[in-house]
């Protein structure tokens, strides 16, 4: 038995696509196939039923899920309470979080639970891109907690029971773009049928999903993409200098907004996304300050709490 083994099953059952799971791992996918096989293996069963598209898991691997994501967890929280600790990682809380709420969300909410927990300080692991990667690094207990946005539109791979959030405030997502002369450029596209410039989140990327479902429930336009980019200050670039539409957090674009040097793409307020800022953490306990800094984080807190 391999921990990497477990891991590629749990990637594996989370986006249920070999091919995407093995891009994930960094790995080939007839290796990545050949890693699931030894693990079902020394299973004795079998795991992953790949007669479906897509592929799902058998009754056996539905069972076997927690007790995989559990034994990744305790390795990892083993190997953690191994390491030698200085006395500054005692009072060190550790985040997995958005790259766009590490610059207009998360400075200030941090300056105001010091006056909750005034002795802490504070790491963020690099926005890994794609929605999965971002949870994946909670799962794997790299992180205290995960800082992220939430739409019910995108799935959100976390099991309620066994993670705990708390609802940090809202942020609105709107279409803006540079000044167009014939007016705001979503309206005048959609009036002249004619394709829309438009700045992409991909389709991995929680933006990305989240207009997909939104665009599904439109009437349909033809989009013209000019960029592609996972990062939301990457897409204010290239909206500010005249790339097309881009749907940006509102907190990020306050400024632009107010100068003129971006416009709202629309007058209907249909077309804007209204998105929570949840805070997630593992419902089994953590270190001493993780949980000091969740209980000041609930009390603080104006939104829900599961």
């Amino acid at each position: 038995m391999e921990l990497k083994w477990l891991e590629d099953f749990c990637c594996l059952a989370g986006c249920l696509s070999f091919s995407r799971a093995a891009y994930l791992r960094g790995v080939t996918q007839p290796a990545f196939s050949r890693r699931i096989k030894q693990l079902e293996g020394w299973m004795g069963a079998t795991l992953v039923n790949r007669a479906t598209f897509p592929i799902t898991l058998t009754a056996e691997g539905a069972r076997f899920l927690p007790m995989a994501e559990d034994a990744i967890r305790t390795m990892h929280r083993n190997r953690d309470s191994l390491r030698p600790r200085n006395e500054a990682e005692k009072h060190r809380v550790t985040f997995s979080a958005l790259h766009t709420l590490t610059v207009t969300f998360l400075p200030a909410w941090l300056d105001d639970m010091r006056a909750h927990l005034p002795r802490f300080s504070s790491h963020v692991s690099p926005d890994k891109g794609g929605i999965e990667e971002n949870i994946d690094t909670l799962l794997d207990g790299n992180c205290d907690f995960l800082l992220t946005y939430f739409h019910p539109s995108v799935p959100f791979l976390l099991d309620s029971s066994r993670f705990s959030f708390l609802v940090l405030g809202t942020e609105k997502v709107k279409p803006v773009a540079a000044p167009h002369p014939e007016g705001p450029l979503l309206d005048h596209a959609l009036r002249t049928h004619t394709p829309l410039p438009y700045i992409d989140y991909g389709d991995f990327s929680f933006f990305g999903m989240a207009l997909n479902k939104l665009f599904a429930k439109r009437a349909p336009f033809v989009r013209n993409t000019t960029h592609e980019n996972t990062i939301c200050i990457g897409h204010k670039a290239m909206a500010l200098a005249g790339w097309g539409v881009s749907w940006l957090p509102e907190r990020l674009i306050a400024g632009e907004l107010a100068q003129g040097a971006l416009v709202p793409a629309s007058v209907d307020p249909d077309w804007e996304l209204t998105t929570e800022i949840r805070l997630y953490r593992h419902a089994d306990g953590a270190r001493p300050i993780a949980n000091r800094f969740w209980e000041a984080a609930a009390s603080s807190a104006s939104g829900v709490t599961r």
